[in-house]
Parts: structure tokens; sequence; C-alpha cells
């Protein structure tokens, strides 16, 4: 019997890609690198500093840097992605969403978000549903980022629950490796980029039954 989910941020609970590509698309010409939405797809599911190396490696840049510059660069990024996530509001959850946390609560299931996004906590509030999340994994505080389980892994134990006890919600190939690593029943959603490994596949979250998931 599963007894609490896990969720990433980003593609699952609402897009916010197309901030973070316009904000990195910005970040790389100031330094003149080109990247595409393409290339974007590399970066879903990363830490910020991750993705940054990612960017300096596709412009032959990766030692052009110190690291105290590398962490300046990522800041600037930041900066700029917070400004337009300024823009948010709960309609921009995912379809199914809200119905889906709207059931969980009624279940009395606990829920945790498990991202690499350290804007998190901001972008929970935006969206107005801050408080159906009991559990709010700050990727600070760990070592490793996705597809290490670490994140999942520090989640479930904030929930109290064992890892094969949770339910993992990812739109991520990196993210559900993390998944399946922790031990964990996987959902996939599909926001456009191929998965393998789920349990299951959905493309929004209202697809499934909560007392079906709750019984694998």
């Amino acid at each position: 019997m599963k007894k609490g989910f896990i969720f990433d941020l980003d593609g699952v609970i609402t897009d916010t890609a197309k901030f973070h590509y316009l904000a990195w698309k910005d970040l790389a010409e100031t330094i003149d690198i080109e990247i595409d939405i393409v290339f974007n797809e590399q970066l879903k599911g990363i830490s910020r500093m991750d993705s940054l190396e990612r960017i300096l490696a596709h412009g032959n840049k990766s030692d052009a840097f110190t690291l105290s510059e590398k962490e300046a660069l990522a800041h600037q990024k930041n900066t700029h992605y917070v400004e337009l996530l300024q823009q948010l509001t709960p309609a921009d959850l995912l379809p199914g969403v809200k119905e889906f946390l709207t059931a969980a609560k009624e279940k009395q299931i606990p829920c945790a978000i498990a991202s690499a996004s350290r804007n998190a906590p901001f972008i929970l509030e935006k969206l107005d549903v801050a408080d159906e999340f009991q559990i709010v994994v700050d990727p600070a505080t760990l070592k490793n980022g996705k597809p290490d389980p670490e994140i999942f892994l520090k989640a479930a134990e904030m929930l109290g629950i064992k890892p094969d006890e949770a339910i993992g919600f990812e739109d991520a190939q990196a993210g559900l490796d993390g998944i399946k690593a922790a031990g964990m029943y996987a959902v996939g959603v599909l926001s456009g980029e191929e998965l393998h490994g789920a349990d299951i596949l959905v493309h929004r979250l209202d697809e499934l039954s909560i007392d079906t998931l709750l019984a694998k």
C-alpha cells in the first residue's frame, strides 16, 4: 500500500521551462554562446550549475571561467528567471493538477516536492498550491542532483515513509531514473520528452485513479 506522493515541479505541476529557456538563452548570448529550444531539452531536471556547465561545454568554453565567475553567471540567470516568474498565476497549473491534489488531500495522502529548482517555494506560492504540499526538499541540502536518487529518498524520509511506500511523478528522464533508483513506483508525465522505465505513462495527472495508485 502506497502512503505518499513525491512530485517534480517543472513539467509536472506547472511549466516554467519557457522561462528557464529565455533566461538561459539571454545569459548564453552575453558570453557569445547560442542555444536553441532543442538544446534546452538537455537542461530539464538538472541543477542550475549543471545546466551552466552544459551550456559552457556546448560553446567550447568549459575552461573559460573560474568557479566564482560561473557562480556569478548562474546568479545572473536566476535573477532574470525570478523576474520572469512574477508572471505566474494559479492559471499556470498544468491541466489535472488541482483536481489530483484535491483528491490526494481528501484521502489524507501527504505530498512532497522534489525539484532541482531552488525557487520551488516561490513558484508554489505564485500558483496558490503551497498548502497542498507538506514537504518541499531544499536542493541546497543535497550532495547529488538527479538522476541520483538522493532527493527522492530525502523526500520520503521527510514524509516519514519508506521509499517503496512512495510514488514519484516526473517528466524528465533524469528524474525518472532517480525515482526508480530510489526503489519507488514511477509515474512518467509526458511533456514532449520520450520517457523510458516508468511504471505508467500519462499526459496529465487526472488520467490517474488515486485508489488504483495507492494499491500498487
